[in-house]
């Protein structure tokens, strides 16, 4: 496994994390054997929020930590009608409360809505305090949204990471949020990064690219995609696995190696599309 520096931190955490966001006909028992089997290969950032199937998905991740507590960075997430000064506070005991821990690791805002962002960092605070919350970092946050609340927090490195959209066919943040992050460092975590049921299909032309390089590595286009993603320094994924199989795979993107005349065809084969778009946000 890869493991890297999570923002100011100085926490190192697996590059290739755990994602959450499960539906409502995903399977209890196979979701949770994925997230443990995720634990054993060193896939320890596991990540949820309070939104992801109405706090069950906390509870499930609960139940598939117990024992490992202390092994994993434990990622949270507050909804924007939730986060006001005195609502977030609630809000973060609840979601401790479903994951039968004392503290998170991180505590994200999800995205931004009508409370003011100084509220929600105040509360923030309170909770590091408190130490209920190791940390806190921001999702769905574009560039000038970022700037904003580096300057609202008004302390050095108060911002963690930033949680966002990232995958082979929507690269937005490469233009300005990638590069702000490193400047800051700050971490940036990528969610979805094989699409929303998008994931290139191999007789497109940048699928047939993906299992060219996939076949020459002994690997699967899925690795690929999430091994060039990763070629940032900074970076973190979240690839959500339904079943230990799944995850297997995922971990193995870890072992990768990609070459620059690689990293070149994939950059080719899924250009980052014209700028001046906002930010995408699922």
């Amino acid at each position: 496994m890869i493991y890297r520096e999570f923002g100011p931190t100085k926490r190192m955490v697996a590059a290739i994390g755990q994602g959450t966001w499960y539906q409502d006909s995903d399977d209890r028992e196979s979701a949770i054997a994925a997230m443990r089997k995720g634990i054993d290969l060193g896939m320890t950032h596991i990540d949820t929020a309070e939104m992801y199937l109405s706090g069950q998905a906390e509870e499930w991740v609960g139940e598939a930590i117990a024992g490992h507590r202390d092994d994993v960075f434990l990622v949270s997430k507050v909804l924007p009608q939730n986060a006001s000064r005195t609502g977030t506070v609630i809000a973060c005991e609840g979601s401790l409360a479903r994951l039968g821990t004392d503290r998170l690791d991180c505590y994200l805002l999800h995205w931004r809505g009508h409370h003011p962002l100084k509220d929600t960092f105040e509360a923030f605070d309170q909770l590091v305090r408190e130490g209920k919350i190791l940390s806190w970092g921001v999702s769905n946050f574009d560039f000038r949204d970022l700037r904003e609340a580096e300057e609202i927090a008004g302390k050095k490195q108060s911002v963690s990471c930033d949680q966002v959209l990232y995958h082979l066919q929507e690269r937005y943040i490469e233009r300005e949020i990638i590069p702000y992050c490193e400047r800051r460092k700050i971490a940036v975590v990528a969610y979805s990064p094989f699409g929303h049921g998008d994931f290139p299909e191999k007789h497109t032309p940048g699928g047939v690219v993906l299992q060219e390089i996939a076949e020459d590595h002994n690997a699967t286009p899925r690795q690929v995609a999430l091994r060039f993603l990763l070629r940032w320094p900074g970076l973190f994924a979240l690839p959500k696995a339904s079943n230990p199989d799944h995850t297997e795979e995922n971990a193995g993107a870890a072992d990768l190696q990609l070459t620059d005349v690689e990293i070149e065809r994939i950059d080719k084969a899924f250009p980052p599309g014209p700028p001046g778009r906002p930010l995408p946000v699922l």
